[in-house]
């Protein structure tokens, strides 16, 4: 065989991925959809037990408040993947808990007014009220951005080129939920990473009856042995007198969720009470729910991708936005503790398993409702270490973020102006909020500390957001640099024709809505 010339060598450019046996609108057999569905309900759950395991003690809240919190957030969680799959964006993204309220969160958590509260238990409602509040007026911001279509007009200013360090930092700048949870409990994270990747990869292609069993449930199969692992060592006193830090990342039994956790028990709006609204608070988490817009946007993009569909057009952006925004509505209804974005884990996944599946997705849904219901059942599957999730954190946050270099091959990297726009975005993008983050472990609050809460929680969370302030970095630079000269560098005649729904007749077969309800909302 004779060796390729250098210039027999080329990766033309792919509007889809390759490799998918199921991409956005075909569906495996409904045995293999349940299954796949649950492993996304599983991964589901880390980020729905860890936010409320960090924020509720804060609050004053005690286990039995910890484990409300987690199924109501589930609960809302699968109601928001419904609404989104069926009527948002349509692709096949799971949408939960953000990290991006934490610090309007814990700004309440630290007013004045509610810290004075001596109960324990009346402190936590007091508090839950001040978040629902704030949650349900910043909530309009996203539903009338989304709604009135005034972000599918910022689209316009999005190219192929800006989008690379919003898309990657959304997978890379989580990086701190990886590796370094890992290394709490190395016994358990290091043997997880090694088998998630030997099954999922080296062992991909071996098959049982024509299913390919390590690459469709890898996760389940290493999270299943793992799992007991963690329990043997448990049983067998392996941490008894190991530090409280590790016990609590190693051991099975210290998230007290199973023996605090009712048998069945339905979460409702307002079930802690009428919210209370406070314009500071208000203000303050607007700031979340714009990061939690711009990541989502990254996000969807990623996921068109590994669904193997077209980029979202601007109106179908608009419309998943504005639904999103609804989301934060019933999380500030139902009390969730905390607002929503599409989940970035559960993207990574569908490029594990190949299987970009909208249905598969809502059977999913389908897991988050039944199993925040059945209190017992729900907190068992909830009590997995979460180093085990920050393992799989290691790979499918890189995965999201590789989607997102991936939309290099439409732009000129041979182009200096090109290197110079994503070298500072990606750099910026990571040096600010860490910056951000450094100053706030340190100083016990983040570098704007004014007398005015509002505002300080405006410039913390924005700029503790990567993705966040990759965008504004990258999308100045594009627009305002030589960008007369540099439409074709920029990726922009590939670019223009998923402006628009009709830009491209594929667009119709991934988002059309369904029910033909596309006769009373018609796409632009």
């Amino acid at each position: 065989m004779t060796e390729p010339k250098p210039e027999d060598i080329t990766h033309p450019p792919m509007d889809q991925l390759s490799g998918f046996e199921y991409c956005i609108d075909s569906n495996p057999s409904w045995g293999e959809a349940i299954v796949l569905g649950f492993q996304h309900y599983i991964l589901a759950l880390g980020t729905a037990v860890m936010i409320p395991s960090f924020l509720v003690p804060m609050m004053g809240g005690s286990d039995d408040d910890k484990v409300r919190v987690v199924q109501t957030l589930l609960f809302v969680s699968g109601i928001n993947t419904l609404l989104q799959t069926l009527f948002g964006t349509r692709l096949p993204t799971v949408i939960g808990g953000s990290y991006a309220f934490i610090v309007p969160i814990l700004s309440i958590i630290n007013d004045s007014s509610l810290t004075q509260v001596t109960n324990p238990h009346e402190r936590f409602l007091q508090t839950m009220r001040a978040i629902q509040g704030a949650l349900i007026v910043s909530s309009s911001l996203q539903i009338i951005l989304g709604y009135s279509q005034i972000w599918g007009i910022c689209s316009r200013f999005f190219s192929p080129l800006n989008m690379v360090p919003v898309i990657a930092l959304v997978g890379f700048g989580l990086f701190d939920r990886g590796f370094p949870v890992v290394g709490k409990c190395v016994e358990i994270g290091v043997p997880m990473l090694i088998l998630f990747i030997g099954f999922s990869q080296y062992l991909k292609h071996f098959e049982t009856r024509g299913l390919r069993v390590f690459e469709r449930f890898a996760m389940l199969i290493t999270i299943t042995i793992i799992w007991a692992y963690a329990h043997l060592l448990t049983a067998s006193g392996a941490y008894k007198h190991r530090p409280e830090v590790t016990q609590r990342n190693c051991r099975t039994d210290r998230a007290n969720l199973i023996s605090s956790a009712p048998w069945i028990k339905i979460p409702y709006p307002l079930q802690w009470g009428a919210p209370t609204f406070d314009a500071g608070h208000a203000f303050g988490m607007m700031a979340a729910v714009f990061a939690s817009l711009v990541e989502s946007t990254g996000a969807y993009k990623a996921a068109s991708r590994l669904a193997s569909a077209t980029p979202p057009p601007a109106h179908v952006l608009s419309r998943g936005i504005g639904w999103q925004g609804i989301g934060i509505l019933l999380d500030g209804m139902f009390g969730t503790g905390t607002g929503s974005t599409v989940s970035v884990e559960n993207v990574g996944l569908l490029g594990v398993t190949r299987v970009g599946s909208r249905r598969v997705v809502q059977i999913s849904a389908g897991f988050m409702i039944f199993f925040s219901i059945l209190g017992k059942f729900g907190a068992l599957f909830a009590s997995i270490p979460f180093t085990i999730f920050a393992a799989l954190y290691c790979v499918l946050f890189g995965l999201v973020a590789a989607v997102g270099l991936s939309f290099l091959q439409f732009t000129n990297m041979n182009s200096i102006r090109n290197l110079f726009i994503t070298g500072v975005s990606f750099f910026l993008g990571l040096s600010v909020p860490e910056y951000f983050n450094e100053y706030t472990r340190t100083s016990q609050h983040g570098p704007a500390h004014t007398k005015a809460g509002w505002f300080n929680d405006y410039i913390n969370t924005i700029f503790s957001s990567p993705a966040t302030v990759a965008l504004i970095v990258a999308v100045f630079l594009d627009n305002t640099l030589d960008y007369k000269d540099a439409a074709k560098d920029r990726g922009m005649p590939w670019w223009v024709k998923f402006r628009t729904f009709k830009g491209d007749s594929r667009n119709e077969e991934f988002y059309t809505l369904p029910f033909n309800l596309n006769r009373f909302f018609p796409p632009t």
